[in-house]
């Protein structure tokens, strides 16, 4: 079976590559979560049921002209379409650990900011995350790391920069955070709001703190509502890290923690709180970019905006305060794959095994209201 490593997928997308990515999921798996620009042909059951002739049927409608890399959620049932493929003359590769490899994909980019020093995004297109890195004067801090800290390492490693702390925006509900291992594995503070450590030791943040890392200050901004601990920081008041509390087009959710069981508020009160630190970031000075903990679809870094056009292109911002609540109360989209457990582990109230990590976060990225 030839096979193709999701970096080298994600490099080769990345350069236009002419692939044809064949999905061979149920379809509303595909509609859940997929590869942006994917197409999906739902032959799963064929496959496993080794009804060939079926399955070669519904595929040979595919153009012969581009390579196919055929796709499923761990690259086994997928591995059987390649088989498959090439037998017909298809040129065919299958995605090792499909969706699974898909979703550790990370691509960095250094954003366009006027600092003394150097702001990182590194995206996960396989889960619409977004951490950074910041760099000055030889020191480094590390912003919503997912699990997977050795990429962080390595940005490390290319900067030749010594890492002083490691932060989180707030308590995830839809990755797990490698913030505190990455702090203990280089000795550093892990910062968070006590209100989103429960069950772990933090060095706690309070609003209004300011850090320096190398000649860049990092200011805390309590802005509670998507959870009761989150917090933006201020990067030289030229750039704010919202987290979930501020995308571009949309606003963090208001009843995750509550239905998680992990906070005493409601969700009315959660978006009254929400509506509060969204009016105290646009009163921020200057025109920051708005760099948010998540963005839709695929992301390409660097993703930024201005908090002008935010403040134009989210409709959320627009709303009056009772509109804003009755919407974020009750309107509420699906849920991300098991985020009662994921906040459970970022709070310190569960513990999963290694082998469990790598499966609890898979899945699409709703955190956002909308």
């Amino acid at each position: 079976m030839s096979e193709i490593e999701p970096t080298e997928l994600g490099t080769r997308l990345n350069n236009g590559d002419d692939l044809f990515i064949l999905d061979i999921r149920h379809e509303n798996e595909y509609e859940d979560w997929h590869i942006p620009g994917s197409e999906n042909i739902d032959v799963y059951d064929e496959l496993t049921e080794s009804e060939d002739e079926a399955a070669e049927e519904a595929l040979s409608e595919i153009s012969e002209d581009n390579e196919i890399v055929t796709v499923c959620t761990a690259g086994i049932v997928s591995g059987r379409a390649t088989d498959v493929l090439q037998d017909m003359g298809y040129e065919a590769k299958t995605l090792v650990d499909g969706m699974n490899g898909w979703s550790r994909v990370h691509r960095s980019a250094p954003i366009d900011t006027d600092i003394d020093g150097t702001l990182l995004q590194v995206a996960r297109p396989g889960k619409g995350c977004l951490s950074y890195v910041l760099v000055s004067d030889g020191e480094a801090a590390v912003f919503d790391p997912s699990q997977y800290t050795e990429e962080f390492d390595a940005l490390l490693n290319d900067y030749d920069a010594e890492l002083v702390g490691v932060y989180d925006t707030h308590a995830h509900a839809d990755h797990v955070s490698g913030g505190r291992e990455f702090a203990e594995d280089h000795d550093v503070p892990y910062y968070l709001h006590p209100a989103d450590a429960l069950s772990i030791d933090v060095t706690p943040l309070e609003d209004g703190q300011t850090h320096a890392i190398g000649r860049v200050d990092v200011t805390v901004i309590d802005t509670p509502g998507h959870s009761q601990g989150s917090v933006t920081f201020a990067i030289d008041e030229k750039a704010l890290l919202t987290g979930d509390t501020l995308f571009h087009r949309s606003v963090g959710r208001v009843e995750l923690g509550v239905e998680a069981g992990i906070e005493d508020t409601d969700v009315e009160s959660n978006a009254a709180t929400l509506y509060e630190s969204l009016r105290r970031l646009r009163n921020q000075p200057g025109d920051p970019l708005v760099l948010p903990s998540h963005d839709p679809g695929s992301p390409e870094p660097p993703v930024s905006a201005r908090m002008s056009e935010v403040e134009t292109e989210n409709a959320d911002l627009n709303r009056d305060r009772e509109s804003f609540i009755e919407s974020l109360a009750n309107d509420v989209p699906d849920h991300p794959p098991n985020f009662q457990r994921v906040k459970g582990v970022n709070v310190g109230n569960e513990t999963v095994t290694d082998e469990e990590l790598s499966t609890l976060e898979l899945g699409p990225n709703n955190c956002a209201a909308e």
